[in-house]
């Protein structure tokens, strides 16, 4: 007889999270423990809690939510095996001269959408893919690479028209909207690296290729001209950074954005109290029962229009250089 000792750890956890769906714990939709709070319940590497949801997920017992982590799924999209007291299977493994670099990119970008840039790691690419976990690195360096090479697929994903904007304003926002959709898509790739050190890879270049594009032939200098360039990415990837960092307090607290709200009423009512804040209490108090609801698409749109204002009167101000003259024979 096998005993508990002998059961895999990783099917330990699914059987215990399969337990919890059987039982009506976790209901259709509810979200299941994410890779990190996996690990720190069973005290278990995130390569194998990794091991674990990707068992669960071939089983149809869960999905994977992008931006909300993995969540239990509908019934009617559960295999008729999977039931409470079905056994939990070994993934199957693919051989190893199967997996490609495609294919270790793509389960790493889906890993990352899921559950953030921080569940990563090249052992639990190599679970999610049921490959030897030493397997991705004849592929892949290591995880910076990984990351590298994810960054520069999903930035393949904006289309560039063949026929751009005429004028440069129409343009830069095209080109910044376009980078916020990849980044809401994608809240990891604020993750990817500072500022002062880009990733200097092709599809990221198309990007500021056509953002400078626009701005030139308007009298800027080319200090001015990747400023800008960089001052608007900055402000894509400072927005996209709160999706990220709002999906990890999601997970630490378990709290969502409203239920975190209500723990802090009594802080906040100390405060509109307190006499001491009269331009914010008279902020707040003029919202009514409505409230305050922060909206980032909202400040991205607000601030690209600001920056964009500044630019055209920056712009206005250096006219154009006129047209070289015609070279004439002597």
């Amino acid at each position: 007889m096998v005993g508990e000792r002998d059961v895999p750890p990783y099917l330990r956890i699914v059987a215990e999270i399969r337990r919890r769906i059987a039982e009506g714990e976790l209901a259709p939709g509810d979200r299941v423990p994410s890779i990190r709070r996996i690990a720190e319940e069973w005290n278990v590497a995130t390569a194998t809690a990794t091991k674990a949801l990707t068992a669960l997920r071939q089983e149809g017992l869960v999905r994977a939510r992008a931006r909300v982590g993995t969540v239990v799924a509908a019934p009617r999209h559960r295999p008729a095996q999977a039931t409470g007291a079905a056994q939990p299977r070994t993934p199957p493994t693919a051989p190893d001269q199967e997996l490609t670099r495609e294919r270790i990119v793509h389960a790493a970008i889906e890993i990352a959408d899921t559950e953030g840039l921080a569940a990563l790691s090249m052992r639990g690419v190599a679970a999610r893919l049921g490959v030897a976990a030493m397997s991705p690195y004849r592929h892949v360096t290591g995880k910076d690479d990984l990351v590298s090479l994810m960054a520069d697929t999903v930035a393949a994903e904006i289309t560039y028209p063949s026929d751009p904007p005429a004028h440069w304003r129409a343009r830069l926002e095209w080109g910044a909207r376009s980078l916020w959709s990849l980044h809401r898509a994608h809240p990891w790739l604020t993750q990817t690296g500072p500022l002062t050190r880009p990733l200097v890879l092709p599809n990221l270049m198309r990007y500021s290729e056509w953002m400078l594009s626009a701005l030139d032939g308007h009298g800027l200098d080319a200090t001015t001209m990747l400023n800008l360039n960089v001052l608007l990415y900055s402000h894509v990837q400072g927005l996209a950074a709160q999706l990220e960092r709002e999906a990890q307090a999601v997970d630490v607290t378990g709290l969502t954005d409203d239920q975190w709200l209500d723990t802090q009423t009594p802080a906040l009512a100390a405060i509109t109290e307190s006499g001491d804040y009269p331009t914010f209490t008279r902020v707040v108090s003029s919202l009514g029962t409505t409230g305050y609801d922060l909206r980032l698409d909202e400040l991205f749109e607000i601030g690209l229009s600001s920056t964009l204002d500044g630019l055209t009167v920056l712009i206005e101000s250096h006219p154009p250089p006129p047209p070289p003259r015609p070279h004439r024979n002597a």
